[in-house]
């Protein structure tokens, strides 16, 4: 009798595991998104191909280590996610599905045995309904029966009539009332099986039902932690790996790396002689010193009343030469890279750093000539066994292959050759510790000692004779004499006309190989100094240094004309 209150709380119980089936998928989706947002943030401060210098670092590598064992703390959070999905929220999903079908049969078969005593209650209602309909008839026939027998007027065929009728009424009082009692016995046998049996077992079945799905609904939640529990180990040993990285800053380590990596080789400079401008004697400027004294006379130099002096590290030296001023400034090279270009021999760097670099340019190049070795190799090897075998191949399909990888090698060997020159170079120019430099006038060296040439005009190193490092080109540097003023003049007129001055500077967007007279072989990303613009034809001349120079096609290479004015980038 309670088929409607158990209807209404096993549905509850249905509705209930959706529920909490909704609560895992969003916690599941806020385990991924987590996840996800931190894989996000390890790969935005993953180093960079230019950042790779960070490695040598401990404090570098210690942060990288962090972030790859925060990748993998990522990880574990999406290894929660999907044993959440398969784990809880698929079996629950089909959980609910079986036990929504498992609970309309049972109900289906509760209404069905209500509908069934409900229809022989009926029955039973009518048979009742006749029986007492009948025997209301049979009195009724009899009584009329009694009345005719009763009065004298009525012939003796209407008695009989009467008395048949009613003998008829009450044999179809006695049968009815036979079919009452033997349908009120069926049905009390019925009713006593619904209440007794059919009943209490759909309702055991409904009542197991219920149990199993809160028994399911204790697992899952029991699932819930354990899916948790589970990954704790692994997030822990991320945790020490975070810090056993942290552990591993080693501080001096890091600053011996520093005091490497920008050692520059150079000697200090030396003892600046005295020189005395009392005696009436032709001066000339040391070639070694850190001043640089200049002025187009004797009568120039009184009215200033003291020679300029050019300081070696401060931002901006200005020297004035036949009315054309040359400005040089470290942070204009910084800031403006159209002044300036690297060197491709690392010549910009100082001899310590530029050995490093360029043996460490050696050794890529000697990394890539084994690659192409080994696949020299490796076809020699193919083209043997098509030999052998024509069946498997052509061997003359190899040789263009190997034709190509023969070229190849010849490239990186000269250029692995002219790295060594450079580096030979190097070696040979850096200074011996043994002997402390000393700075002397080169008045009491020579008398007609003329200012050395620069290779370009960028704030590169500049070694002196002594091996000190200046940040200015020492062909600044020129003497003031009586006779031979004009004549230094001259030799700068010779070199204006002799080199042309730079426009500009240009970025290769493509390499290109100058196979041709007159032109130039460039690689991708190389900066250069445009010398000419190009003149309708396509081509635009360019100078790597003093000695090299040549054509390159126009849309090889960007250019950035100078917009302050011709010239202001001159080679002296």
């Amino acid at each position: 009798d309670q088929f409607d209150n158990l209807e209404k709380h096993t549905q509850w119980g249905i509705d209930f595991v959706e529920k909490y089936t909704k609560f895992v998928k969003e916690r599941t989706e806020i385990e991924l998104n987590y996840a996800r947002q931190i894989r996000n943030l390890s790969k935005k401060y993953q180093p960079k191909k230019k950042e790779e210098d960070e490695n040598k670092y401990t404090w570098c590598r210690a942060f990288h280590s962090t972030l790859n064992e925060l990748n993998d703390y990522a990880g574990q959070h999406e290894v929660i996610g999907e044993n959440m999905t398969s784990q809880i929220i698929a079996e629950l999903t089909r959980y609910a599905q079986e036990i929504k079908t498992e609970r309309k049969a049972h109900f289906h078969d509760g209404r069905k045995a209500q509908q069934q005593i409900e229809a022989n209650w009926k029955q039973l209602e009518l048979c009742k309904r006749k029986f007492e309909r009948d025997c209301k008839e049979a009195d009724r026939a009899q009584q009329y029966f009694e009345k005719l027998d009763a009065d004298i007027n009525v012939t003796k065929a209407d008695v009989e009539k009467a008395r048949q009728q009613a003998q008829m009424r009450h044999q179809m009082a006695s049968d009815s009332k036979n079919e009452y009692s033997s349908y009120l016995q069926k049905f009390n046998q019925e009713q006593n099986e619904h209440y007794y049996t059919i009943i209490p077992n759909i309702f055991q079945k409904i009542q197991a039902m219920e149990e199993k799905r809160i028994e399911r609904m204790g697992e899952s939640l029991k699932t819930f932690a354990e899916v948790d529990r589970q990954i704790l180990p692994i997030i822990g040993k991320c945790l020490d790996g975070i810090t056993q990285a942290a552990e591993s800053i080693e501080p001096k380590n890091d600053s011996s790396q520093v005091i490497e990596s920008y050692k520059s080789g150079f000697e200090p400079p030396g003892d600046v002689e005295f020189e005395d401008y009392g005696q009436a004697m032709k001066r000339t400027v040391s070639e070694t010193s850190l001043t640089n004294s200049r002025s187009d006379s004797k009568a120039d130099r009184s009215s200033k009343g003291k020679s300029k002096t050019l300081w070696p590290f401060i931002k901006k030296n200005k020297v004035t030469h036949t009315g054309v001023t040359f400005t040089r400034s470290y942070l204009d090279w910084t800031e403006n890279k159209t002044q300036c270009i690297i060197a491709h021999d690392f010549s910009h760097l100082p001899p310590e750093q530029r050995r490093k670099k360029l043996q460490a340019k050696i050794d890529d190049i000697n990394k890539d000539i084994q690659k192409e070795m080994d696949q020299r190799d490796a076809l020699t090897k193919m083209k043997e066994v098509y030999i052998k075998n024509p069946q498997m191949g052509d061997p003359n399909s190899v040789d263009p292959r190997l034709a190509e990888i023969a070229h190849n090698i010849e490239k990186l060997q000269a250029e692995a050759q002219k790295f060594e020159g450079w580096l030979a170079e190097v070696e040979g120019r850096m200074p011996v510790k043994s002997d402390p430099p000393r700075r002397t006038s080169a008045l009491y060296e020579t008398q007609n000692s003329t200012p050395p040439t620069t290779n370009n005009n960028c704030a590169q190193d500049r070694e002196s004779p002594d091996g000190s490092y200046t940040e200015e080109p020492s062909s600044e540097v020129q003497s003031k004499v009586q006779p031979e003023t004009a004549e230094s003049g001259d030799e700068f007129d010779d070199a204006d006309e002799e080199i042309l001055p730079t426009i500009g500077t240009c970025k290769a967007l493509y390499p290109f190989e100058g196979v041709n007279e007159g032109t130039i072989s460039v690689t991708e990303g190389e900066l250069l100094y445009v010398i000419e613009e190009d003149k309708g034809d396509g081509w635009t001349r360019v100078r790597r240094n003093e000695e090299e120079e040549g054509y390159v096609p126009s849309s090889y290479v960007e250019v950035f004309l100078d917009s302050n004015a011709k010239g202001a980038i001159t080679y002296i």
